[in-house]
This record gives C-alpha cells, structure tokens and sequence, in this order.
C-alpha cells in the first residue's frame, strides 16, 4: 500500500471483516447507522472500502476501547478532521488508555503473587485473609480516584520491586520508633520525633508525583488511615488503636515543626 489512501486499493466487506476482528453482521450494522458507510460499491452492489474507510474504522475501534458508545463516537467522528494531528491525538489518547489498563493489570498480578507467595509451601490460605485482602482493595478503591490508584501503582512500577520492599523494610522501623515514643510520650517537638517524622514524609514522598495532584493523594492516604484504620489494622502486626494514636501524634510532630518555622 502506497499513499494517504493506499493508491487506489479497495478492500471488500470480507476482508475488512477478518483483518478487524469483527462479524460482517456488524460492519453490516455500522452501515445502517451511519458511523462507518462503504465509500464504494461494484456494479453487483458489493461493498468496497477506501483507505479513509479504513481509518474511520480504525478510528471507531479505537474510541470503543476508550469507553465511548457508538453514539459518542459519531459524535466525535463527524466533529474531527481525518488528518495527521487527529489521528495523532487519537493515538495519543489509545497509548494512555492502555498504559492506565497495563497498570491495573500489574496491581492485580501483585495481590494475586502475594495470596499464591502465601501458598507455596502451605495450606489453602484462611477465608480470614481473603476477607482481609478484600477488605483492603475496598478500602483502597474507596479512599483514592482511580487517577490517582493509577499514579501510585504507576509510583510503585517505576521504583521497582526491590525498592518497595526496602521502603516497606524502613516503614515497619519507623513505625517501632515511632510507637516507643507515644508511649513514652515524649513532646511533639522533640527533634529525635521531627527526624524521624522527617523520614517518614520523605518515605511516602517516594511512592506520589510532586504538585497538587501529588499533595491531593497524599491527603487521601491520610484521610484512609483515619477513617478505615481497623480495616487496615488486620493486615498489620499493630492494634488498630495504636495506629489511630500513631497518625494523630505524627500529625502533632508535623504542626509543632510548622510552628518552629
């Protein structure tokens, strides 16, 4: 094929049909509602294809898997020019679909490894710890937008497995550190609290994006550990309670270090 339009190549209803994945019966049907129309027929009333057909059709394909109706994409189509820069922004907006779908995909494999890592070696897992994990994913699901579920599973591929595991490796450290100290009630300005509160914030740091829309998923991790803290509690080696204690106490670190600026 040569040129925009495949120098005058015609492809029929048949062709179309394989080379798509889809049933003649809906080629048939894209037809009759006007979404995509055979520029060409033969003298015996068979449908023939133009390069441009074969780009709406590609161009129908690609908003389906989008989310749009067919209805939507009629819309779309009739208000766009067939050109290089809309077909670049259409490709565009595909890349992204399917990069968002690649990482909803790797947070599945990752909680799926983690339940088969659990029996390797053991027994079926108890119903308690798939309720736990599905208490977990609820909570997860309720308390973050699906945009920013996306940066944080985007966060966690681009640091890779070994570093989230360290980073888990340092939070459980903290963690300990920081319990001894709400229960020795030590002050909230003390500066061995604010160093290691200075750790934490920079901990998570890792796993968010910089600007608005990583200091919004940051309040939403907050707001998480505060509403749902028994829920995520079952998962922990700490008592629900503790943890509560814990996220108000660093909240206190963080307000006496705002004052002492």
């Amino acid at each position: 094929m040569t040129g925009r339009d495949g120098a005058g190549r015609r492809w029929s209803i048949g062709e179309v049909a394989r080379a798509s994945g889809m049933t003649v019966r809906a080629l048939h049907h894209y037809d009759e509602i006007g979404l995509l129309r055979a520029s060409e027929r033969t003298a015996s009333g068979h449908r023939r294809y133009t390069g441009r057909d074969v780009r709406r059709l590609y161009r129908v394909r690609a908003l389906r898997t989008l989310g749009l109706s067919l209805e939507e994409i009629a819309d779309v189509l009739d208000g766009s020019a067939d050109d290089l820069e809309a077909m670049r922004g259409l490709l565009a907006a595909q890349l992204h679909g399917l990069e968002a779908h690649a990482v909803r995909l790797r947070q599945l494999t990752d909680r799926l490894r983690g339940l088969l890592e659990r029996l390797d070696g053991a027994s079926m897992p108890d119903p308690d710890q798939f309720m736990t994990t599905l208490e977990m994913i609820s909570v997860f699901e309720a308390s973050f937008t699906p945009e920013q579920r996306e940066q944080l599973a985007r966060r966690r591929a681009e640091l890779g497995p070994e570093a989230v595991e360290a980073a888990g490796l340092e939070w459980k450290e903290l963690v300990e550190e920081l319990l001894r100290h709400v229960q020795d009630g030590t002050p909230a300005d003390d500066p061995r609290v604010r160093e290691l509160v200075g750790r934490w914030d920079a901990l998570g740091n890792r796993f968010h994006s910089t600007g608005a829309d990583g200091e919004r998923t940051k309040a939403a991790a907050r707001r998480m550990w505060e509403e749902h803290s028994e829920e995520l509690g079952r998962s922990l080696p700490w008592p629900a309670e503790r943890m509560r204690e814990l996220v108000r106490y660093l909240e206190r670190v963080r307000q006496a270090g705002r004052r002492g600026h």
